[in-house]
């Protein structure tokens, strides 16, 4: 999938299921930069781990987190019940390998949950990144590049 393929077929759709104060640019490059970072927008599941969906949530890490975390919970139900799913951690988890959407949907709600503002500089992100994400082995190398590949296809 390509990046402009990604936000026309799982970022704008999701976000368009949210409120209006998450949709901002740096909310859009964010969660494209994350998938590229993550996926490359080329497996749908974790070489030799759990991870599952181009974000590559895990069951009881960021799909549970999302579906229970206080400033995330309404939103995700109400993106589950708009897609027909119920709001549950094993449904979810199995769901986002395949519904893009609704895997965009619980990248941008990971980052809802954090208090501060969205950065907009790639080094600032990838701070971001690894505080949302908490991956177990972090690769900051291509971040920078990444990051600015969001960007460009998010201005595009």
């Amino acid at each position: 999938m390509t990046p402009q393929s990604a936000l026309a077929l799982a970022i704008d759709p999701a976000l368009r299921l949210l409120p209006d104060r998450m949709t901002s640019r740096p909310a859009k490059v964010l969660v494209l930069a994350i998938a590229l970072q993550e996926s490359r927008l080329k497996y749908r599941v974790q070489i030799g781990g759990p991870a599952r969906g181009y974000w590559m949530f895990e069951s009881g890490g960021g799909v549970a987190g999302v579906l229970r975390h206080h400033a995330s919970k309404p939103h995700i139900e109400s993106v589950c019940e708009a897609l027909n799913y119920p709001p549950s951690v094993n449904v979810c988890y199995r769901a986002i390998e395949h519904n893009d959407v609704l895997a965009a949907a619980f990248a941008r709600l990971l980052l809802w949950t954090l208090p501060q503002a969205l950065p907009t500089s790639a080094a600032r992100s990838w701070d971001y990144y690894l505080e949302a994400w908490r991956p177990g082995r972090p690769h900051p190398e291509p971040w920078a590049a990444l990051y600015a590949q969001a960007q460009a296809a998010v201005t595009a």
